[in-house]
C-alpha cells in the first residue's frame, strides 16, 4: 500500500487515520523552533533551503509525477535541515540531497523511477550507491519517520465541518486549498505553524474565496472545532 498524504497513519488493517491521533502526532513532526529562525537571520540559510526545493522541483519535473511527491519531498528536506542544520552551499550537496528526498518519496508512494530520469541531463549525476547512502543519512536524521503529518492529511477532517452536501463544490474547495498548500510550501513563513493549522486556514482561505456567502459559517465550524480549541490554541483554552 502506498503512503497516502491524507491518511498518513492508515496502515494495511486500517481504513482511515483516527482524527484524535493526527492532531495528538502532528507535534512529532513538527521543525525545530530554531529552524525558521535559522533562514530568516542567515541569508545564506535561505539560499541553501531555496536553491535544494528548486532542485526538487527540476527532479520532479523531469519525471512528470504527481506534485503530492514533490511536496513530501520537500517536507523530509525541511526535516532534515531543521534535526541536522543547514549545510554550506555546496552545488554537488544541495543536487544530491534533493535527489534522495525525491527518490524517499517516490519509494513511500510507490512510484516506479528511475534515479537518472529524476536527475536529468546537466549538472552533477548520482550513481545509485550515492544516493542510497545520503538516503540512510536522511532516515536516520528522520527517526525512519517516513509517514509525515502534513496539511493535506487534516483536509478531509476539516472539510467534513463545512456539511457541504454537492460534491462539485467539495471538490473545488478541495482542489483550491491544496494550490494555496502547494504555494504556500515555497516559502518560509509557515514553517513555524503546525500542519492542522495550515490546512484550516488554507480551507478557510479558499472558502473566502469561493463561497464568501458561506464563509462566516465556515470559520465557525473551524474556530468551535475541540481539537483546534485543545491542541493549537495556546493553553489549550
Amino acid at each position: 500500500m502506498d503512503f497516502d498524504l491524507e491518511n498518513p497513519l492508515t496502515h494495511l488493517h486500517q481504513l482511515h487515520s483516527d482524527d484524535a491521533s493526527l492532531f495528538l502526532t502532528e507535534s512529532d513532526h513538527m521543525l525545530s523552533p530554531s529552524y525558521l529562525h535559522t533562514l530568516l537571520s542567515s541569508p545564506s540559510d535561505f539560499a541553501v533551503r531555496r536553491d535544494t526545493v528548486s532542485f526538487i522541483s527540476q527532479c520532479c519535473s523531469n519525471s512528470n509525477i504527481d506534485p503530492h511527491l514533490s511536496y513530501l519531498a520537500v517536507n523530509y528536506l525541511d526535516r532534515f535541515f531543521s534535526s541536522q542544520g543547514v549545510p554550506k552551499p555546496k552545488p554537488w550537496v544541495l543536487r544530491l540531497l534533493a535527489v534522495s528526498c525525491v527518490s524517499l518519496a517516490a519509494k513511500m508512494k510507490q512510484v516506479e523511477h528511475n534515479l537518472f530520469d529524476f536527475q536529468g541531463n546537466e549538472g552533477f549525476i548520482f550513481d545509485p550507491q550515492t544516493v542510497h547512502r545520503m538516503e540512510v543519512l536522511i532516515l536516520g536524521a528522520l527517526k525512519w519517520r517516513m509517514r509525515s503529518i502534513t496539511p493535506f492529511s487534516f483536509i478531509p477532517f476539516f472539510i467534513s465541518l463545512f456539511k457541504l452536501r454537492d460534491p462539485p463544490l467539495l471538490q473545488a474547495l478541495k482542489g483550491r486549498a491544496t494550490e494555496i498548500i502547494f504555494i504556500a510550501q515555497n516559502g518560509i513563513e509557515l514553517l513555524e505553524f503546525k500542519a492542522s493549522v495550515i490546512a484550516a486556514a488554507a480551507l478557510l482561505s479558499a472558502a473566502h474565496e469561493l463561497f464568501p456567502i458561506q464563509y462566516p459559517c465556515f470559520r465557525k465550524a473551524i474556530i468551535n472545532c475541540s481539537y483546534v480549541k485543545k491542541v493549537n490554541t495556546p493553553g489549550g483554552k
